[in-house]
């Protein structure tokens, strides 16, 4: 359901396109859409001014909201990264994808000036049986750039970036890598330059410095702005003569919390004059920080300021009125590297943490922009969750074989399990179909979750504890023997949806009578 909470803004957002932008919207008569997917870490619900924050500074972000559609009940794939984004990737939840948890591959040693690092690095790979999403687009025409975390396969497996569908890819194969914003290296795929494999971009400037200790903040190479910098070239490469896919996986504002001392830090160091530290974990990447509030809010502007100037580029080419940009998160926010989500009422007033399938560990912002077809001001409680990325798309770009066409009669059990949620993008709310229940398992903590209308259901190590969202958003009263009706029913689910997986298992709740 949409309500106007935003006033409607006379102007476009950055609405001041050259000459070039309108030559280059003239040539991109495409009925298909570009799309850009910008997809941050660990961000929790309430971290953007749109969705309540009040200490952080996100005016491009706010401004986004207000030129489109903010979602109130949007949800990732899982509570933590890899899981999650694999949901985004392949369409499936988390209780019939193969990748469920963040299983990492480090094998081997290699030297980068003083500092030793893995010769082999990433996560368990996506199932290369089950198409992914930058596939599909590709099948679709669209030529396609990733620069961020990949997460979806160790460097040499069989699910890389050039494996799958990416023209152009710019960031961190491995998100354990990804603990440092000052690495060793970065991962790079280019069509255009002749790659054939991913390769190892080394950091010279890095190099020269200690990984971990006092030196490690002499180095100069910082990874979020040498992303950001490729994705801006690769978009302004774009002409409109061949519709694009951008998948803009930015790291921040995980930790680590570090970052140039710029204006942008120096800002929230004045405001938040009394802060913390935190004494680093060597095992983890995590350096040791000062300013621990400045620093984590200084990451979450920063990361505004990106969005900004994608927002900008597409104005100033001529290309925002055909490309629909989405920003999300990958899961709720983080307590790692000294941050501190109770501080900033991170979790916008729900329960848990990454990591949890209670509210706070799933439920992300998610806005959607796009001049012309997207009204503007809009709040919209449709519940989606990131496996219904991929039938949006599809339904968007005219793809009309989806799901069929992509189903591997060869890989048992093969499926999507997404609904589109096109409609609700373009205000035709009464096609709209919803889901019967959103589902989500995650091994670590020994969790599943399952959503069916105002009820949700957590599972911990087997037992079931049921919540009325309706009158209790928090999760703070268990009324599963109240309704052992709901209990049954929300059960039954869950032993239909799960599919058992030797990598990643998590303990079942009891049938019911």
């Amino acid at each position: 359901m949409q309500t106007n909470r935003f006033p409607l803004l006379c102007a476009g957002l950055f609405a001041t396109a050259c000459a070039t932008g309108a030559q280059a919207a003239d040539k991109n008569k495409d009925p298909n859409p570009n799309i850009i997917f910008i997809l941050c870490d660990d961000m929790g619900y309430g971290d953007l001014g749109c969705y309540g924050q009040k200490y952080i500074h996100t005016p491009n972000l706010d401004r986004m909201a207000q030129e489109g559609m903010l979602f109130t009940q949007a949800y990732a794939g899982s509570p933590v990264s890899a899981p999650s984004r694999a949901s985004l990737m392949t369409g499936q939840h988390s209780g019939h994808g193969h990748v469920r948890g963040n299983k990492e591959y480090w094998q081997g040693e290699v030297m980068y000036g003083q500092n030793k690092d893995y010769a082999i690095v990433g996560q368990e790979p996506y199932d290369p049986g089950h198409i992914i999403l930058p596939e599909v687009m590709k099948r679709n025409g669209y030529t396609t750039g990733m620069f961020g975390k990949w997460a979806g396969g160790y460097e040499g497996s069989a699910s890389t970036p050039d494996k799958r569908g990416v023209d152009e890819y710019y960031g961190y194969i491995c998100q354990f890598q990804a603990h440092l914003y000052y690495p060793n290296f970065l991962n790079r795929f280019s069509r255009s330059m002749g790659d054939t494999a991913v390769v190892r971009e080394v950091m010279e400037e890095n190099i020269r410095h200690a990984m971990f200790g006092d030196d490690y903040f002499n180095r100069t190479q910082y990874s979020a702005d040498l992303i950001h910098q490729r994705a801006l070239e690769w978009l302004d490469r774009q002409d409109g003569s061949q519709p694009f896919y951008g998948f803009l996986t930015y790291t921040l504002p995980h930790a680590e919390l570090a970052q140039p001392n710029d204006s942008i830090l120096k800002g929230y160091k004045k405001k938040f004059f009394t802060d913390k530290t935190w004494g680093g974990s060597e095992g983890s990447r995590y350096n040791p920080v000062e300013h621990t509030h400045a620093q984590f809010a200084a990451m979450i502007t920063r990361l505004d300021a990106y969005v900004g100037e994608i927002l900008a580029k597409l104005e100033e080419k001529g290309l925002a009125e055909n490309t629909l940009v989405i920003f999300s998160s990958d899961n709720g926010p983080h307590e790692e590297g000294g941050a501190d989500p109770a501080f900033f009422g991170r979790d916008g007033k729900l329960r848990g943490l990454k990591r949890q399938c209670y509210e706070g560990g799933i439920r992300v912002p998610f806005i959607a922009w796009w001049p012309g077809h997207v009204r503007a001001g809009q709040v919209n409680d449709h519940q989606l969750a990131f496996y219904d990325v991929m039938p949006t798309f599809c339904e968007l770009i005219g793809d009309k074989k989806f799901p069929k066409k992509y189903i591997n009669k060869e890989l048992e059990g093969d499926c999507f399990d997404g609904i589109s949620f096109a409609p609700t993008l373009l205000g035709q709310d009464d096609r709209q179909a919803k889901h019967d229940f959103l589902y989500w398992e995650f091994h670590e903590t020994d969790q599943i979750g399952v959503r069916m209308g105002d009820w949700k259901l957590v599972v911990v190590r087997g037992t079931p504890r049921l919540y009325d969202l309706a009158t209790d958003i928090h999760e703070d009263h268990d009324v599963a023997a109240q309704h052992p009706d709901i209990v049954r029913q929300m059960t039954d689910i869950i032993l239909r949806e799960h599919r058992p997986s030797e990598l990643f298992r998590v303990t079942l709740p009891e049938a019911r009578p």
